[in-house]
């Protein structure tokens, strides 16, 4: 099945570096499927909580990729108890369609569980970005890679960032930097409208003791400028 835009373009960011990669919060395994299709090196985790999300998706994997069952593992399971210690190499945890504040407790408790382990993680939450990126920060993670795209008139932010400090990187801004640098007119329109969208968001928030003038004032700061 043909990957929608959002998915498409988290898979253009997976490469052939890891030798695991979890496809969590999996729902239907589309995004997984599509990896274990470009014939990676990796094996291909798929996780999701919801067992009879599982019992499916375990059934047509087996169905349909019976030649690759050594290339992947599904797991019911809860993202935050992903069992990264135990299995050597480098891990990709892709963490997409979940707020951002849920995403943050997941990093929390793998980077936790797994200390000794490098891992990077390609993200996609559909909100709270401000606040997933400050808890990157705070777990001292990196930025490899963002990007801002819009899927059914809705925007997204991708993350793409790293626990390992021997990668070339940049530090995370709290309201990003490359994602409002535009190629053309369309990506700058796009750009124009998240931001507009989402300092309207926190105006509306703002109020009694949920004060966010300081998050407002930083998407205010931003400057949408041509890529160079």
């Amino acid at each position: 099945m043909k990957l929608g835009k959002r998915l498409a373009e988290i898979s253009q960011l997976v490469d052939n570096q890891y030798t695991h990669i979890w496809d969590c919060c999996c729902d239907h395994g589309l995004l997984g499927a599509n990896l274990l299709d470009k014939n990676l090196d990796a094996t291909v985790h798929f996780v999701d909580i919801v067992p009879h999300l599982m019992e499916a998706l375990d059934a047509k994997l087996a169905q349909f990729y019976a030649d690759k069952q050594t290339q992947w593992q599904a797991h019911c399971m809860d993202v935050a108890k992903l069992p990264l210690e135990g299995k050597s190499g480098k891990h990709l945890v892709i963490i997409a369609g979940v707020g951002g504040d849920l995403c943050g407790r997941f990093i929390r408790s793998i980077l936790a569980n797994n200390p000794s382990s490098d891992i990077e993680f390609l993200l996609c939450p559909v909100h709270h970005l401000y606040t997933l990126r400050q808890t990157l920060n705070h777990h001292n993670l990196n930025l490899i890679d963002e990007l801002l795209i819009s899927e059914n008139k809705r925007y997204y932010e991708i993350l793409k960032v790293t626990n390992n400090p021997k990668v070339q990187t940049h530090s995370i801004s709290s309201v990003g930097e490359a994602i409002w640098q535009y190629r053309d007119a369309q990506s700058s329109a796009h750009a124009k409208a998240y931001l507009s969208k989402t300092i309207a968001h926190y105006q509306r928030i703002n109020r009694g003791d949920n004060d966010v003038s300081d998050i407002i004032a930083a998407y205010e700061s931003v400057n949408i400028s041509p890529k160079n």
